[in-house]
C-alpha cells in the first residue's frame, strides 16, 4: 500500500474500533465527494479539514495497445465557513504499463499528474422539490511531470444538485463546463454531466449507481467520454468513510474497466 494511504487507513480503523456507532442520518457526519463523478452539494464546514484519497486501476484495450494505469486521486478540503470550502486536488502518482498486442513489446511510464485548486460554495439546502445546490469553481494548473502536464490555466465550473427522495433513496445530478487543452496544445471547451442514484442500506452502508460523461467534446478534442459505475461506502465513524467502486467504460474514449478503493477522513 502506498505510504500516503497507510497512516490514514490505520488511524481510521483504530477510530472505528473505539468509536460509538454513528448513524449517517446525523447532521455532523462526513460526506465525501469521492469516489463517483457527481459531487455532493455540501461543504465540510467551518474550521474542518477533510482528506479524501485512494487508488484507482484502469484497463484499456485497443487494437494498437493494451494499457493498465494506476493513479492515486487525492482531494484536500478546508472549511472556510459553513458554506464555503477551499479545495486542492490531483490524480496523484500515475504509473502506466503499455504493451503492443502484435509484438509483445512492453513499456512503463510514471510521473505526477497536474494539480487543481478551487472553491465550493453550498448555495442552499433542499426545500420541497427544489434540490440542495452547490457550486464548484476550480482550475487545473501545469504542475505535474513533463509527460503528464497540461497546458496553461484550465478552469471548470460544476453545479452539483441533490434530492432526498425518501425511503433512504437519494438522487444527485451534476452538470458542468470546463476548458482544457488537447495533445496539440489547442484549447477547447467541454461539458460535464453525471447522474447518481443512491440507497442507504443501513446507517453505515450506502450504495450508488451512476451514469456519467466526465467530458462532452468534439472528436477532434478527444470526443465524449461516457461511463457507468456502481459502488458502496462504509461509514466507520462520523469522521471516517471507506469506499469501493467499479467502472465500465461505455465507449472507446475511456478505459473499459476501472476499480477504485478509497478512504476519507476529517478532523
Amino acid at each position: 500500500m502506498p505510504m500516503p494511504l497507510r497512516f490514514p487507513l490505520v488511524a481510521c480503523l483504530a477510530a472505528g474500533v473505539l468509536a460509538v456507532p454513528a448513524a449517517r442520518a446525523e447532521d455532523d457526519t462526513i460526506n465525501p465527494d469521492r469516489p463517483n463523478v457527481a459531487n455532493s452539494s455540501q461543504v465540510v464546514g467551518a474550521r474542518r479539514v477533510q482528506l479524501e484519497t485512494g487508488v484507482q486501476w484502469d484497463r484499456q484495450r485497443d487494437d494498437d495497445a493494451h494499457v493498465r494505469t494506476l493513479t492515486t486521486p487525492t482531494l484536500l478540503r478546508i472549511g472556510l465557513s459553513d458554506a464555503l470550502e477551499l479545495r486542492v486536488e490531483t490524480a496523484g502518482r500515475t504509473i502506466a504499463h503499455a504493451s503492443d498486442p502484435a509484438t509483445g513489446a512492453h513499456t512503463t511510464g510514471a510521473g505526477w499528474a497536474d494539480g487543481a485548486a478551487g472553491v465550493k460554495w453550498h448555495v442552499g439546502d433542499q426545500d420541497g422539490m427544489r434540490p440542495a445546490v452547490g457550486l464548484i469553481a476550480e482550475a487545473a494548473l501545469p504542475t505535474g511531470s513533463a509527460a503528464l502536464r497540461g497546458t496553461g490555466f484550465r478552469p471548470s465550473l460544476d453545479v452539483p444538485a441533490e434530492w432526498d427522495l425518501g425511503n433512504d433513496w437519494s438522487l444527485g445530478v451534476m452538470p458542468g463546463v470546463g476548458r482544457d487543452s488537447d495533445d496539440a496544445g489547442s484549447h477547447y471547451t467541454y461539458g460535464v454531466f453525471a447522474a447518481s442514484l443512491g440507497k442507504a442500506f443501513s446507517a453505515r452502508l450506502h450504495g450508488f449507481a451512476e451514469v456519467a460523461a466526465p467530458q462532452i467534446a468534439r472528436a477532434a478534442h478527444g470526443g465524449t467520454q461516457s461511463v457507468l459505475d456502481a459502488g458502496a461506502s462504509w461509514l466507520v465513524n462520523s469522521d471516517c468513510q471507506l469506499d469501493a467502486m467499479v467502472v465500465h467504460g461505455l465507449n472507446r474514449n475511456v478505459p473499459g474497466l476501472s476499480l477504485a478503493f478509497g478512504i476519507s477522513v476529517r478532523r
